[in-house]
């Protein structure tokens, strides 16, 4: 890295690199990890616990006096009123890393007077560094990144997250899904806020949005996507997001074209907006069961799944279909 970032981010980077040490080890053999649950679907490792307490001892031999913010360890470490907080995930993906996918990454920001100034998010499966000083602009390693320049949503490629915890609400969320890629180029799910931003930031994609974060999933990589001539906020398009638990970002003209869709389904949008996304639910509701309804009563099994494979021939526009039984499914 260069040799003129600012002190702060430097000790920042030493952090996030410890951290990525312990990280690759253990995915050298990550079905000896000991994983535990916080709750249904939401998952922490050693490698978790290891990774933060690195981290936290990094920073805290630099700067003693500040404040710590952590996923697992919450404000346990460092000074309780500092104006200097470091935000952290030690280990953001942590599904990803278990199942041994490749996109995971860590997360450190310092926020001065409830501000984010330093960032850095590290990708130690590929040992790209992202980071970013309010002012300086955003890079990966040495190289100065920015937003892409597609200025509509029609053409571009958003990412996303997908409910996942009990009591998320997902259909409103699928009917917010079905919006965007209706109106996009392709929506993808990596699983990893915090180098989705990265990427929006570095240009990969146009855009992002997801719901129920918290801080340290996106305050390192809201600096970047800002650095990098992007904007981020809620879904109504105000600045001050950071613990609102909604989330868009993208380049300008994208960003702009997202909240149009989905400022609807914003917690703090009006209540016609509001009472417009509870009737769409509600008529996708009634539909299935509409439809459950419609089914004819019958004591007698359902007929075997039937296959079907189509074949198209050159010059000839009408598909030939055969059908063959499917194997009786195992018991």
């Amino acid at each position: 890295m260069s040799s003129n970032l600012h002190p702060m981010l430097n000790v920042a980077i030493k952090a996030a690199r410890a951290a990525g040490a312990i990280i690759n080890r253990a995915a050298l053999d990550v079905e000896s990890v000991r994983i535990s649950a916080k709750q249904t679907n939401d998952f922490v490792t050693e490698v978790d616990h290891a990774a933060e307490t690195a981290i936290i001892e990094t920073l805290l031999t630099a700067y003693p006096g500040h404040g710590i913010l952590a996923e697992e360890s919450g404000s346990e470490h460092g000074a309780k009123d500092s104006e200097f907080v470091w935000i952290i995930d030690p280990l953001d993906g942590t599904t990803n890393f278990i199942h041994g996918f490749p996109f995971y990454c860590v997360s450190i920001a310092l926020a001065v007077k409830g501000k984010v100034e330093q960032a850095v998010v590290y990708d130690p499966t590929r040992n790209d560094i992202y980071c970013a000083t309010k002012g300086r602009g955003a890079y990966v390693n040495d190289r100065r990144i920015r937003v892409a320049k597609r200025t509509r949503l029609q053409e571009s490629l958003i990412s996303t997250g997908f409910p996942y915890r009990p009591g998320d609400k997902l259909k409103p969320y699928l009917n917010m899904l079905g919006e965007v890629i209706s109106q996009c180029a392709g929506v993808r799910r990596p699983g990893a806020a915090a180098l989705d931003l990265a990427y929006v930031a570095a240009g990969f994609t146009d855009g992002f949005f997801e719901t129920g974060l918290q801080p340290w999933d996106v305050a390192a990589g809201s600096l970047l996507v800002t650095e990098a001539g992007g904007l981020i906020g809620n879904f109504t398009g105000e600045s001050e997001f950071l613990e609102q638990g909604e989330c868009v970002a993208g380049n300008p003209h994208v960003y702009g074209q997202l909240v149009t869709t989905l400022s609807k389904y914003s917690k703090f949008a009006g209540a016609g907006d509001k009472a417009k996304v509870r009737h769409a639910t509600l008529d996708s509701t009634l539909g299935e069961t509409d439809a459950d309804d419609s089914a004819p009563a019958t004591d007698a099994p359902a007929p075997k799944p039937r296959l079907q494979a189509k074949r198209i021939r050159a010059g000839n526009t009408a598909p030939v279909v055969t059908d063959a039984e499917a194997p009786d499914a195992p018991v």
